[in-house]
Formats: structure tokens, sequence, C-alpha cells
């Protein structure tokens, strides 16, 4: 698997929408920053609304366009949590290993995202801030109890230090599509969303993605 930022001449075969859920201040948009730009802030601003980003890979000399979704961790931003889940086909669970009240709210989010989302969506539980080492609070043998009790993928990472972003993010992503390549469908090809059979796997671009290539399909109104 490798991952470019740059044009590719072939069409997208892909767009799989992943959104990026926990509590506010855990590090969800950095993770974002860093896997679509990059690029960390120390002075990152609390984000407002929603806001994604996207990132094209290759995966299996197929074209894969990642849409990432984040939005605040705020109860007042919780009324966009229908349209912001709609389509998506993976999610991050994310968490701050300093401070253990991120980590008892998981059990929450786990909750309102399976409630939402597809029942078969692929999600990733991730332990931010992993730098932090002399700061933590949530034992990593805590997170990897949850995240087999609940049938979730478990990954530590760092923002900061871009320790396991990358992984975190590529790992989702191939299992997402080695379930959508099972049924050889692609974004020129039949309704994923209507195939029960496929772990919930869904190809969403918003109205206004500006490729021509991709299918367009509603996400968010």
């Amino acid at each position: 698997m490798s991952n470019t930022n740059g044009d590719f001449n072939s069409r997208i075969d892909y767009v799989f929408k992943i959104v990026l859920i926990g509590d506010s201040a855990v590090g969800k948009s950095q993770l974002l920053a860093r896997f679509s730009r990059n690029e960390f802030s120390l002075d990152s601003k609390a984000t407002i609304g929603v806001e994604f980003q996207t990132k094209t890979l290759l995966v299996d000399n197929k074209t894969v366009k990642a849409q990432i979704w984040d939005t605040a961790g705020q109860e007042r931003y919780r009324a966009v949590t229908s349209a912001y889940y709609r389509g998506a086909v993976g999610a991050m669970l994310v968490y701050d290993i300093t401070k253990r009240q991120t980590f008892d709210h998981m059990a929450r989010w786990l909750e309102e995202l399976r409630s939402h989302a597809d029942k078969n969506i692929i999600i990733m539980l991730i332990g931010n801030k992993s730098d932090l080492k002399s700061l933590r609070a949530v034992p990593t043998e805590d997170a990897q109890e949850f995240a087999e009790r609940e049938n979730l993928y478990f990954m530590e990472t760092s923002a900061l230090e871009a320790t396991n972003v990358e992984s975190a993010f590529l790992n989702a992503l191939k299992e997402i599509y080695q379930v959508a390549s099972r049924k050889s469908l692609t974004a020129n090809g039949g309704d994923l969303s209507k195939s029960t059979s496929l772990k919930g796997v869904t190809i969403v671009v918003p109205q206004h993605d500006p490729d021509p290539r991709a299918k367009t399909g509603g996400c968010c109104s």
C-alpha cells in the first residue's frame, strides 16, 4: 500500500468516508492534519462545527480517496451527528492517554456511533498523545481489553511525533478496502449501500467535490 497527495491519471475507484469522534482536546484535528498534510500545530484551536480533509492513496493498484471528517467533541455540537455519521464506512474513536475521563467516555461515544452508523462499520480505538508517557493515565492494557471486548481495532498514536498516525489510518482503510474489493465493486459500479453483505461499506462523495471522475452521492444536508 502506498499513498500520495498527487494527481492520478486513473479514475477514483473508491471514496471512503471516515469519521473522527471523541471528547474535545484529545487531538482529533491534529491526527487529521498529520495524516492528510503531515502538519502539527502547537496552538491548534478547537474545531467549530465540521470539517474534512481528503487524501488519495494507492491500495492494491486501485485509487482510493480517503475522506476524513472531524467535528468538535463538545456536547453543544451533538446536533450534527446524524449527518456527520451518514455514509461513514470507518470511524476513529480517539481518547487522550493522559486524561482518564476521555477514555471512560469511549463507551458512550461507541454507543452513539453504533446508534447512528451502520452496525458493521470498521472502528479503530485510538489512544493519542503517546509521547506524554510520564503523564499516562490510561494503561495500554485497559484500552486493549476494551477494544477486544467491543471488537475494535486498537493503536496508540502521537500526532506530535507522527507515531503510528499513518499506520492507524492505513490499517483502517485497508480493512474497508478489502471488504469492498471482495465484491469487485468500484465507484463506477454497483450500489454498495444496498448490499447488506458488504459490512456496511458505502461510497460517499460530497456534492461539491470538484472531481468529475468520482461518483457523487449525498453525505450531509
